[in-house]
C-alpha cells in the first residue's frame, strides 16, 4: 500500500481548525464609533481566529473577544482583513496574550508530523462487474 499526504507539513505555530463558535466582539470601528455585534469564528488557532465582521476595522486595532458560551473575555490585536466572493469580511486576530488558552482546546505541538493515511495500491486488479 501506498502511504498519501493529506495535508502538507504545518508550518503555523499550531494549526488552524474550522470552528463555528458564537462570539460577541467589541472594539471602535474606523468611524470612532464603539460597537459591539454577535459574531461567529471561522477559523480558530491556540494564538487567534479568523471571524466575520460587518464593521469596519484596521490592521493593528485593538478588539475584545467575548466567547459566548463560556462568557470568557480576550483581547486581539487584528493582523489580516480579507474580502470573501459573498463581500463578508475575515478578520484575523492575534490574541495580546500569549498564555491564554482561550478556546480550552489541546491543538497539536509545533513541528508535528502530518496525519497520514493508507491508499489502495494503483496495480491492483479492478473488481469484475456483477451482471
Amino acid at each position: 500500500m501506498a502511504i498519501l499526504h493529506f495535508r502538507c507539513k504545518e508550518r503555523r505555530r499550531t494549526v488552524r481548525v474550522m470552528l463555528s463558535i458564537p462570539l460577541k466582539v467589541h472594539g471602535i470601528s474606523t468611524e470612532g464609533e464603539t460597537f459591539a455585534v454577535e459574531t461567529k469564528s471561522h477559523t480558530i488557532s491556540l494564538q487567534g481566529a479568523s471571524l466575520e465582521l460587518e464593521y469596519p476595522v484596521q490592521l493593528a486595532d485593538i478588539l475584545t473577544i467575548e466567547n459566548e458560551l463560556t462568557h470568557e473575555q480576550v483581547e486581539g490585536r487584528v493582523v489580516t482583513l480579507k474580502k470573501t466572493r459573498e463581500g463578508k469580511m475575515h478578520v484575523g486576530v492575534e490574541f495580546t496574550n500569549k498564555d491564554v488558552n482561550f478556546w480550552h482546546m489541546v491543538f497539536p505541538a509545533p513541528g508535528a508530523k502530518p496525519m497520514r493515511r493508507a491508499v489502495p495500491n494503483a496495480n491492483r486488479e479492478p473488481v469484475a462487474a456483477r451482471g
